[in-house]
């Protein structure tokens, strides 16, 4: 499929609350989750904490996203693959249209880049040049050291009418797709509701989004040291990890102690 039919078969499911997307960072777990039948890729920027040991994905650059979006692409995988625009990269119309260029070139479908009404003519340059752009919106990870933390969006109607004028701009500038990030449910729901373009949630609450995205390292508990209050673990790799390593040192340990 090309990345355009790709994105089409994304924005065919608006409503049906369907999109499952998983964060990802190399060729076995891309491999792995398009066999296991994952709707969406995504070469996130919270690589820069769970891959290379940042604080936060401010310190993550333009290389540190086509290293991982290239060993992704290599798995050849019928998943939309989106890459995100780090920090520092899209300043301006026209350096987002070369980002976003680098970075499809490399193999990406698809771009994203936080924020709204400000971002709207970025999101046109790219899309005017038929690179596919998704939204994200809420809680900005790239704008937690302007905002001193992680912090719940749509608490207020403000709020989120707020969000909603900024969504609306992003679809007239041309998105198919919005990630809507620490949401109140309510917040989510209503703004769901309203646009046309699917919204993937995070942190908003079960069933209020088109769809859901987790990190991937969340969902298989590969990080231990910091899992978000949302984060629902299916397995828990850490611990055997764990295991597996102690196992192996014993297993070494015990025949050079028996001279095998």
């Amino acid at each position: 499929m090309t990345p355009q039919e790709k994105v089409a078969a994304i924005a065919g499911k608006k409503g049906a609350g369907s999109i499952a997307a998983l964060t990802c960072y190399d060729y076995p777990m891309a491999r792995l989750l398009d066999e296991a039948g994952i709707d969406v890729l995504l070469v996130g920027d919270s690589l820069g904490m769970v891959v290379l040991g940042f604080p936060d994905t401010t310190h993550v650059t333009l290389p540190h996203i086509l290293h991982h979006l290239e060993a992704v692409v290599r798995a050849e995988p019928k998943a939309l693959v989106i890459a995100d625009l780090p920090i520092n990269t899209y300043a301006t119309p026209e350096q987002a249209l070369e980002t976003a260029r680098t970075l499809f070139a490399a193999g990406a479908d698809a771009v994203k880049l936080e924020g709204g009404i400000r971002q709207a003519e970025k999101v046109r340059a790219i899309t005017a040049a038929g690179i596919p752009v998704c939204g994200h919106l809420g809680m900005l990870p790239q704008r937690v050291l302007e905002e001193g933390g992680y912090r719940k969006k749509g608490k207020t109607p403000e709020q989120t009418r707020e969000i909603l004028a900024g969504a609306t701009a992003l679809i007239e500038a041309g998105v198919f797709a919005i990630v809507l990030e620490s949401l109140t449910p309510c917040s989510a729901e209503k703004i769901t509701a309203a646009i046309p373009v699917p919204t993937i949630g995070i942190g908003c609450g079960e069933t209020t989004c088109d769809g859901e995205i987790a990190v991937v390292t969340d969902l298989l508990g590969s990080y231990p040291w910091f899992v978000p209050p949302f984060a629902k673990p299916e397995a828990n790799l850490s611990q055997n990890t764990l295991q597996a390593a102690s196992a192996y040192i014993s297993r070494v340990r015990s025949a050079k102690e028996h001279g095998l």
